[in-house]
């Protein structure tokens, strides 16, 4: 599993002109899966994301976590995550997870979010997707999984 989190002021996810999501302060997750992946894989990023310090506090130091701002998350599924360039001019997408695989994955992974006590807003998946965000620093982080 591999996730790209960006620190965000503000973001937004529209499908065929319609906002799916949309948040203030928080996180903005781009999500993908192998065909590797397992429910052990949602469970650690979501813990990952939930305690991840990357706010500023009162000092200016990266101490507080989304939980702790009181933020909320944008997951936005992103299978073009594991599109592996090494060879020719065309990404070759073998090791993303099949549709059938990665979307109750997914929907599990945001479920494990709210879990935790997380406003989660989504995309659709499978969907043609517009993401917008304010990133907030900017942050960017990639994140892989423990098993991926």
């Amino acid at each position: 599993m591999r996730v790209v989190v960006q620190r965000c002021r503000s973001a937004s996810v529209t499908v065929a002109g319609e906002v799916t999501g949309a948040i203030e302060e928080g996180l903005m997750l781009l999500v993908g899966f192998t065909q590797e992946d397992t429910e052990r894989d949602i469970r650690w990023m979501a813990d990952k994301l939930a305690g991840l310090r990357i706010f500023e506090d009162q000092d200016g130091k990266m101490n507080l976590s989304v939980t702790d701002i009181g933020g909320a998350v944008l997951s936005v599924s992103q299978f073009t995550l594991y599109g592996d360039c090494r060879k020719g001019r065309r990404p070759n997408f073998m090791s993303a997870a099949r549709p059938e695989q990665a979307e109750p994955l997914y929907n599990q992974f945001n479920e494990l979010l709210r879990a935790r006590g997380l406003h989660v807003e989504t995309g659709r998946f499978g969907a043609m997707m517009d993401v917008e965000l304010i990133n907030w620093g900017p942050v960017t982080l990639i994140i892989d999984s423990m098993d991926g």
